[in-house]
C-alpha cells in the first residue's frame, strides 16, 4: 500500500513517515500544500494523509482538486479542528476518515488499516483484467503487473469498451459510442492512433497491451 502524506509540521510528518515505513508502507510525504496537491493528482496513492491547516494551498482544496477528478483515493484528514461541523465539512467534501489531533500512532494505523480492507475490498468488486492488465473502474486507472499506465481520458474509455466486451470484437461505431457519445464520432485513423499510443506506454513497463486489430471488423482485448 502507498502513502501519501501532506503535514506542515515537520515532527509529525517524520515521525509517521518513519512509523509507517516500520510497518511496511510505502511512504511519500510534502510538507507544502502546492507540492502535495501535485503529488496527490500523480493518482499513483492509495491513501492521502492530508493535514487541512497548509502553506500554499489548504488541505480542503486539496481535497477538493482531487476529487473534481473524480479520484476514487482513500483520504484521511488530520486536524486539530474537531468541532462537528468541521468534520461534516471535511466528510461531505470528499474524504473517507477523520482523526482529531492530537491522536496516537496506534490510532492512525488502526484507521490506515481499515481503509486498506475497505479499498481492496472495493477494488476486487471493480477491476476488469486481460492477461497481465488490470482496469480499475472506480480509480479509472490501467496498471501493468501493478505499474501504472497513465492514460488520458479517450484512451481509458477505449480500453474500459474493449476489456468489458469481454473477448467480443468491437467495431469502431460500438467503440466511438462508448468514447464521445452517440451523437459524435470518433475516426478510424483517431481510434488507431490512441490504440497505438496505450500499446507504446504498455511497451515502456516492459509488456503487450492485450488488445488484437481484426482487420475489417474492429478491435478484441484478448487473454491470448
Amino acid at each position: 500500500m502507498k502513502i501519501l502524506i501532506i503535514e506542515d509540521s515537520e515532527p509529525l510528518r517524520r515521525s509517521l513517515d518513519v512509523g509507517l515505513n516500520n510497518l511496511g508502507f510505502t511512504v511519500d510525504s510534502s510538507g507544502d500544500g502546492s507540492h502535495g496537491l501535485s503529488m496527490a493528482l500523480s493518482g499513483d496513492y492509495d491513501l492521502i494523509i492530508l493535514d487541512l491547516m497548509l502553506p500554499s494551498v489548504d488541505g480542503m482544496s486539496i481535497l477538493k482538486a482531487l476529487r473534481s477528478t473524480s479520484s476514487q483515493t482513500r483520504v484521511l484528514i488530520l486536524s486539530a479542528r474537531s468541532q462537528a461541523q468541521d468534520k461534516i465539512s471535511g466528510l461531505m467534501t470528499g474524504a473517507d476518515d477523520y482523526l482529531t489531533k492530537p491522536f496516537s500512532f496506534e490510532e492512525l494505523h488502526a484507521r490506515v488499516l481499515a481503509l486498506s480492507r475497505r479499498g481492496q475490498l472495493h477494488s476486487q468488486q471493480n477491476t476488469l483484467s486481460v492477461a497481465d492488465c488490470v482496469l480499475d473502474l472506480s480509480l479509472k486507472t490501467l496498471h501493468y503487473q501493478q505499474q501504472p499506465v497513465n492514460l488520458t481520458r479517450n484512451e481509458y474509455k477505449i480500453i474500459e469498451c474493449l476489456f468489458s466486451a469481454k473477448g467480443r470484437v468491437m467495431g469502431l461505431e460500438m467503440i466511438s459510442e462508448a468514447v464521445v457519445g452517440q451523437f459524435d464520432m470518433l475516426s478510424k485513423n483517431a481510434l488507431e492512433a490512441h490504440i497505438s499510443a496505450v500499446r507504446k506506454k504498455v511497451r515502456q513497463l516492459g509488456g503487450e497491451l492485450p488488445i488484437k486489430n481484426k482487420r475489417g471488423f474492429g478491435y478484441v482485448a484478448s487473454q491470448d
